[in-house]
């Protein structure tokens, strides 16, 4: 008798795991998210100088929109879902703490000078406390984060915000590119813009958290 083949079947799926057709929905959301926030850089590029890329312009307040969605969206990972309190904690911290440091103008000019430094002291702070005493439950809550997309987009966020575009925005790399035809507004762009993008990977890593760990109540 012949033998005949074993019969192979794909794994089933985790729970966790995003369906073809949802991962294609919102990727095609987030781009053209891009798209419009792109559409809106390009508007603010033909303004005036007193407000192409000035504290009260389009891409500085999508930052500021992007880090507030951010903090929310933590606060409902934590407070309702109940998802990961300690690595939501500390998150909440750093996207505060970034917040905050946004209003820096506004913060220095009406409030007192030094504010946002006062502000982001008395965040942080307790916050560190916390997570420093219950190291070992963060431990474990991140590892079993690190292995989301959630948190690679988070990791790819966080590089392009607080590294790549502080490297990339360096006015003597400006001034060295551009010699003689060097105009601030240059350096001003590149930094800005590409600040704006890591917060958009930044808030688009919190709402996969969300429903990440939806779908890890959810699971049987």
């Amino acid at each position: 008798m012949p033998d005949i083949p074993p019969h192979h079947t794909s794994p089933p799926s985790s729970p966790c795991s995003i369906s073809f057709g949802s991962t294609c929905l919102r990727a095609t959301l987030y781009i053209l998210i891009i798209g419009a926030v792109m559409q809106g850089v390009l508007w603010e590029a033909g303004l005036p100088d007193r407000f192409r890329f000035s504290e009260i312009g389009f891409t500085e307040s999508m930052q500021s929109l992007c880090l507030l969605i951010s903090c929310l969206l933590l606060i409902h990972a934590r407070q309702v879902l109940k998802g990961l309190p300690h690595v939501t904690l500390l998150m909440l911290g750093l996207f505060g703490a970034a917040l905050i440091r946004e209003q820096d103008f506004f913060l220095d000019a009406y409030v007192f000078d030094g504010a946002w430094q006062t502000l982001v002291t008395l965040l942080v702070l307790p916050i560190l406390y916390w997570i420093i005493r219950h190291r070992h439950e963060f431990v474990r809550e991140f590892e079993g984060f690190s292995e989301s997309f959630a948190f690679g987009l988070f990791a790819s966020g966080f590089l392009c915000v607080f590294v790549f575009s502080r490297l990339y925005g360096r006015g003597e790399m400006w001034e060295a590119l551009l010699v003689e035809r060097y105009v601030r507004v240059f350096k001003d762009a590149a930094e800005e813009v590409t600040e704006l993008f890591g917060y958009l990977l930044l808030t688009y890593a919190m709402v996969e958290l969300v429903l990440w760990i939806r779908r890890r109540n959810t699971k049987p």
